[in-house]
């Protein structure tokens, strides 16, 4: 069944972006956007962002996995 049949589209649930690789995915998705739209300067930040996002993450896991 569809979610649409399921739920009335008044009670759809909204795009939730939790932790740090759903906020990297969601600056790597804006930085596409913006990519093909033209804006170099914002599609180059929310690389920058993305990546730092994914180093800082991988960090965290190798540190919570040794502890």
């Amino acid at each position: 069944m569809a979610l649409s049949q399921t739920l009335p589209p008044t009670q759809l649930v909204p795009l939730q972006v939790d932790g740090l690789l759903g906020l990297a995915v969601l600056f790597l998705i804006l930085a596409l956007v913006a990519a093909v739209l033209g804006a170099r300067g914002i599609a180059g930040l929310s690389m920058d962002i993305a990546k730092w996002l994914v180093i800082i993450f991988i960090v965290l896991a190798v540190v919570t996995f040794l502890l």
